[in-house]
Formats: structure tokens, sequence, C-alpha cells
């Protein structure tokens, strides 16, 4: 099983999406904060000038121009750069599920394959039990010592066992080609189970279940990721009613032929320009809606992460109910199938001594099979569940490493 989950982690394509989509969005975070590291820029360019040398924004016709443009105090800039990179946490939080939800679907597939190659082959000694059941059927309804309906009801429980039988194979070709389309493994390769039983079992209180699944859960992180961003947000909305603060500078190579000399008195060639750039707020109508957007926002993000944190707990619950019911479940089964067992004993030993017949035997069997694919159909049911609960625990990346 550990194998396949390896395989199935290797080869998942989700998994691979997820870690593009972690990378885009650090990269967009580098985007916002490109604009508060140093930027150069340089062209040439040519321009005919009739009157005062001048291009549209006000800049000056150069043959070649440098620019450096460099944002030192810029809040609401600032505050959205932090809030970008708060929420590519998110995404990060997304490898994780993801990476979760792959190892609950490749070990939950392989566990059920286990559990139907096991029915599969109970089913087959089933078949084999209801033909013997029939032929004695028969030759007792030939001695007239049984009723002719016998045989009908004979035939109807081999005609079910072999659909039960029919079934089983085509849910064991469905359950080998979903893992081999979660590991990658080729379409003619066989797929094989171990017969041992895996454990899965959590010691933890419920209160501790309860505080492991909020601790963990990836929806509250990320409730609590995207409060953290109109954190930022709404601290830099409310920053820029201060100046902000550039540097900026520039190196022009001017030409004669713009007619410089005309409008000034002396004319030079090489040109710099470096200097502080400062931008003062005096009246901002947009500021004040930014922040008041900024605080309703805030506000909902911060219920938003005391409604996940509720909702958790009330699945949790949930979950560690469900298990409870599951293990107790299975534990009837187990007993059911226990007494099953001892019952064949029973009629195999009264058979030995002559006071049983093949049918009664042969009867006891198919009833220890029905009961062996109830008790193992209430093992995968324990199983899925102890996974589900260890992924909403965040426990189920140590289980499989």
């Amino acid at each position: 099983m550990r194998e396949a989950v390896t395989l199935a982690l290797q080869n998942s394509p989700e998994l691979k999406l997820a870690r593009v989509q972690y990378t885009v969005a650090l990269n967009e975070a580098g985007v916002d904060r490109a604009a508060f590291r140093p930027n150069l820029y340089t062209g040439s360019g040519a321009a005919y000038t009739y009157g005062f040398p001048s291009l549209p924004g006000g800049n000056a016709p150069a043959v070649f121009q440098m620019a450096y443009t460099q944002s030192v105090f810029d809040p609401l800039a600032k505050g959205e750069q932090r809030a970008a990179e708060e929420r590519a946490k998110n995404q990060k939080l997304e490898i994780d599920r993801i990476h979760d939800d792959v190892i609950v679907r490749a070990a939950g597939s392989y566990l059920e394959l286990a559990d139907v190659k096991h029915s599969l082959e109970l089913m087959r000694n089933e078949e084999v039990s209801a033909e013997k059941i029939l032929q004695v059927t028969r030759d007792r309804v030939n001695a007239n010592q049984e009723l002719p309906i016998e045989v009908t009801r004979g035939e109807l429980t081999l005609a079910r066992t072999r659909e039960r039988t029919v079934k089983l194979e085509s849910r064991v070709e469905a359950l080998s080609q979903r893992i081999r389309n979660l590991t990658g493994i080729p379409d003619d390769q066989s797929v094989d189970v171990d017969t041992e039983e895996p454990s899965f079992t959590i010691d933890q209180q419920e209160s501790e279940i309860a505080n492991l699944a909020i601790r963990n859960d990836p929806s509250i992180q990320e409730a609590e990721n995207e409060r953290a961003a109109r954190q930022r947000i709404l601290q830099g909305s409310r920053l820029s009613y201060l100046p902000t603060v550039d540097i900026v500078g520039q190196y022009s190579i001017l030409t004669q032929f713009n007619n410089y000399a005309e409008f000034y008195k002396t004319f030079q060639r090489n040109n710099v320009n470096l200097g502080i750039q400062v931008t003062i707020p005096l009246f901002s109508a947009k500021t004040s809606a930014s922040v008041a957007l900024a605080k309703s926002q805030l506000r909902e993000a911060e219920l938003s992460v005391g409604n996940k944190r509720q909702e958790v707990r009330v699945d949790i619950q949930q979950k560690s109910s469900n298990m409870r019911e599951v293990e107790a479940t299975r534990e009837v089964a187990r007993l059911d199938l226990q007494l099953a067992q001892e019952t064949l004993q029973v009629v195999q030993a009264r058979l030995d001594q002559g006071r049983a017949t093949l049918q009664e035997v042969e009867q006891a069997r198919l009833d220890e099979s029905d009961k062996w694919i109830a008790f193992l159909d209430a093992d995968f049911a324990r199983q899925q569940a102890q996974l589900t609960l260890l992924q909403a625990t965040g426990q189920l990346a140590k289980v499989f490493q």
C-alpha cells in the first residue's frame, strides 16, 4: 500500500498543477515587490520639434535616455504586496490538501481492492457450496425426499451467488484500473495487494482530536491567511494619508537639431537628474473610501475565521461519532463471523458423527462466507473512517512517511 501511495504522489497531475500554481502565486507577489527594488530603463529615438522642444508628458526630446525609479515609501502598494504574500500561503496549503487527498484516494482504493478480492475468493467458494447443495437437492427430489420447489430455490441461490461473483469481478477490474491511473503503472500490469491489515489506530481523546483538527485544518489556515492579507491592506490604506517617497533619476543625451539653443541660454549635450520625489496627498476621497472598504473586508474575514472554526469543530465531532459507529459495526460483524465459524465446526462434527447431512454443512459454509464478506465490508468502512479522521487532524502524512 505504501508503494501505491508513493507512486500516486509522484505521478499525481493535480499535485503537479498545484505546485505550479504555488510558483505562480509567489511570482505574482514578486511583481508587487519589484516596485520597491531598483528599476533601470533605457532607450533611444529621435523627434522633430517646431517651437519649444517638448514631448507628450513634458519630457525633452533625446536621442538616448536612461531612467531610474525605486519606490521607497508607498504604504498602499506595500500593503498590497504583503497581502499577495499572505495569499500565496493559501496555495501552499492547497498543495498540502491535494497531497492528503491523493493519499486517501490511493490508500482507500488499495484497501477496497484488497477487500473486494478477498470477498471474490469467498464468493467463488460459496458458488462451489451452492452447486453442491443444488446437486444434493436434485438427488433428494429424484428420491421423492424433497419437493421440486427446493430445486428452484437452490438454482436461485446459485444464480444470485454467480451474479455477486460477476459484480465483484467487475469491481476488481475497475479498482485495479483506478490504481493504475493513480500510480501511473502500465495498463497491462496486474495489481497485486498484500493480505497484511494496516493499522490506522488513533489514540487521542475526542477533545484532543478536535484541537488537532482546528490547528491543522487547511480551510481555517486559509481563512487566517486571508484575514492577515486584509489586515495588511487596511494598514497600507490608513498610512496612505502620508506622503509617498520615490527615488528618481534620469540621464539624457540631447541634440542641437531640436533647437534647444533658441530657448535656453546654454546648451549641454549630456544631462543628469537625480533626486527624491515626494507626493503629498492634500485631499484624496479615494483614500478614505479605501480605508472604509478595507475595514469592512477585515471584519468579514474575522467572521469567516470564526465560522470556519465552528464548522470544523462540528465536522470533527461528526467524524468521531462515525468512527465509533463503524467500530461498533465491525465488532458486531466480527462476533457474527465468529458465531458462523463455530456453527460450521459444530455442523462438521455432527456430519462426522453421521448426525448431519452434507447439505447442512454446505449451507453453514454459505452462511460463514456471507458473514466473512459482511465483516470485510465493515472492516473496510472502519479503515476508510480512520483515514478520513487522520486527514482531518493533519496526521495522515506522518502515517505514510
